[in-house]
């Protein structure tokens, strides 16, 4: 095989990462989590963002492709798990948990990830080997004990870290007092400033570092918009930031840079409102739909009768934007668990035509225009518009590799490889970078 780095291959039933020379603990994986940059975004030389484009001339890039639901969180936790999420347990942004009354099912984003994620992640890999972990704004991680350091989406003034960088001048209390009330913009700046100050100072082994502005902005307006473009050159921006960190603490040739995204998106211009068409046809308490973007989750009520129900599926089909009523026997090969298997699953999933969005509004029109375009992903994972980024970047990654396929279930392999760490429940592969 091919001599890569001093001669040093990992060999393996398809060809990794070269092996790194330097101890595991004496290096970075910076993971950094566009959230919403869309594949074919990346594809547009136009697009203002240069530090994304010197890490790829550097380095290798490529589409990747998404794993259902194509939301934010189920993706995040395929990238550090590996497996699809019939088999992590994210089928939204937080637990689904049955109430016992109506609605029949709501979501906690506040579980601890010790129970909200059902399988290994690569940093709990780290953090056995003995490697340091961090977190800046990465998801399905609440109080998780194997990340060493914390900077978390709800930020306070009594976090560990945030302590730290107020005692150091590098952080004010005004900063983070009401963190979750301020705009996004503000949050992003916030916490890069925060994966900056980790690397220079604690210079953690692997870190996950996550940025919202552009899902944000993609959701109120839509892609390919002049809003979208400018939102990618402020998160450009926040890695430029991140990359000058790891100069600043001596650790380039150390640096291994993962730049990912968990989704693409889809302009939209209709809504579905299944809400209002399920009360018209005197079936308000027959289902009930978790309206999630190009996809609706729907759950019968168990208490249906088999007339109930088939009137549920026909009402459905007859919505102008749905697509596809989707029953269980496809679940399987959407990488989705059986609702006998997982009870936060759906019974049916309804999927969007272009141009349409799920919405949970219960009045107005069944299928009505929106004031102005705007944006969803939610999308089955098969539309090439829902492809996420990435690039690889740094010490072990041979510039200009040509890559094959690339997925999000095989970040994790990816990130293991390169500390050196086994990850043997994961389902992907580490990516060729040759």
């Amino acid at each position: 095989m091919k001599r890569i780095i001093a001669g040093i291959v990992l060999l393996g039933t398809l060809a990794t990462f070269a092996q790194a020379q330097v101890p595991p603990n004496d290096r970075m994986v910076i993971v950094i989590s566009l959230d919403g940059f869309p594949g074919f975004a990346l594809e547009d030389e136009k697009q203002p963002v240069p530090t994304l484009r010197r890490l790829m001339r550097e380095g290798t890039w490529s589409r990747m492709h998404t794993i259902n639901p194509t939301i934010t969180w189920p993706n995040h936790t395929t990238m550090v798990t590996g497996v699809h999420a019939d088999e992590h347990g994210l089928l939204l942004n937080g637990t689904i948990l049955r109430t016992n009354g109506w609605p029949p099912v709501k979501v906690d984003s506040k579980i601890d990830k010790e129970i909200m994620v059902h399988a290994p992640t690569v940093y709990d890999a780290a953090h056995k080997a003995g490697l340091t972990t961090a977190q800046v704004d990465w998801v399905a991680i609440n109080n998780a004990p194997t990340i060493t350091w914390a900077f978390s989406e709800g930020a306070t003034p009594d976090g560990p870290v945030e302590r730290e960088m107020i005692g150091r001048g590098v952080l004010t209390t005004n900063e983070v007092q009401d963190f979750t009330r301020f705009n996004i913009v503000w949050r992003d700046q916030v916490w890069t400033k925060a994966a900056a100050y980790l690397i220079k100072e604690h210079k953690p082994n692997l870190m996950l570092f996550h940025l919202l502005t552009l899902d944000a902005t993609h959701h109120r307006y839509g892609p390919n918009t002049m809003a979208g473009t400018t939102a990618m050159a402020f998160v450009d921006g926040c890695v430029a930031q991140v990359v000058a960190a790891v100069h600043q603490a001596g650790m380039a040739e150390r640096t291994t840079f993962l730049v990912v995204s968990d989704h693409g998106f889809k302009a939209y211009t209709n809504q579905i409102r299944t809400a209002v068409a399920l009360e018209a046809a005197g079936l308000a308490k027959a289902a009930y739909v978790l309206p999630e973007g190009g996809t609706g989750f729907l759950y019968l009520n168990a208490t249906n009768s088999p007339e109930a129900s088939r009137k549920v599926m026909e009402l459905m089909k007859s919505i102008e934007g749905i697509a596809e009523v989707i029953t269980p026997e496809r679940f399987s090969a959407l990488g989705l668990p059986l609702p006998q298997k997982d009870p936060q699953m759906f019974d049916l999933l309804l999927t969007a035509k272009p141009g349409y969005s799920f919405s949970g509004a219960t009045g107005g029109a069944v299928t009505a225009a929106v004031p102005q375009q705007a944006g969803s992903h939610g999308y089955l994972a098969s539309d090439p518009d829902l492809d996420a980024i990435f690039i690889a970047s740094g010490y072990g990654v041979k510039a200009g590799a040509k890559l094959g396929e690339v997925r999000t279930i095989d970040v994790a392999p990816t990130i293991a490889k390169l500390l050196g760490l086994p990850l043997p429940t994961a389902k992907g592969k580490a990516i060729n970078t040759e």
